[in-house]
């Protein structure tokens, strides 16, 4: 086994024109790479998509949802009661800069109920079922197209 991989080795590296590999791997001797499971899953948590949930108490409380979806890998549900008792003026500048920023990075939102907003990165849409006034208008631009 060992010789059959010397001579692909040696046929690949006559293809790409030489050898960078040391003397002693090009002898024989091979050499053992010991790999550390820890790091191997902390990347495969990287490359997850998270669902988040935030409650929205104040309008400074935007900032910390904006920096978890400009991360790129957060799927934000945010529950906006506290705020919308506390606050309507406030609430509406909180959406309105959600909104923004779903549009910045190419996202997408939506509101669920009255409590709860969606917001997502660009990976990722909401689906959003069409009503028959809709499913209506839309036949009706595409015959005016054709």
């Amino acid at each position: 086994m060992g010789e059959l991989l010397s001579n692909v080795r040696s046929k690949l590296n006559g293809l790409l024109g030489g050898s960078d590999e040391p003397e002693e791997m090009r002898q024989g001797e091979q050499e053992y790479v010991e790999l550390d499971t820890a790091t191997a899953t902390s990347s495969d948590a990287k490359g997850k998509i998270i669902v988040r949930s935030f409650t929205l108490d104040n309008f400074e409380g935007v900032k910390v949802i904006l920096d978890s979806l400009r991360d790129g890998s957060i799927i934000a549900l945010v529950n906006i009661r506290p705020l919308r008792e506390k606050d309507e003026i406030e609430l509406k500048r909180a959406v309105d800069k959600l909104k923004k920023t779903a549009e910045a990075i190419s996202g997408d939102i939506a509101g669920f109920w009255d409590d709860f907003i969606v917001v997502t990165p660009d990976f990722a849409r909401i689906y959003r079922e069409k009503t028959p006034s809709q499913s209506q208008a839309q036949d009706t631009q595409q015959s005016q197209v054709m």
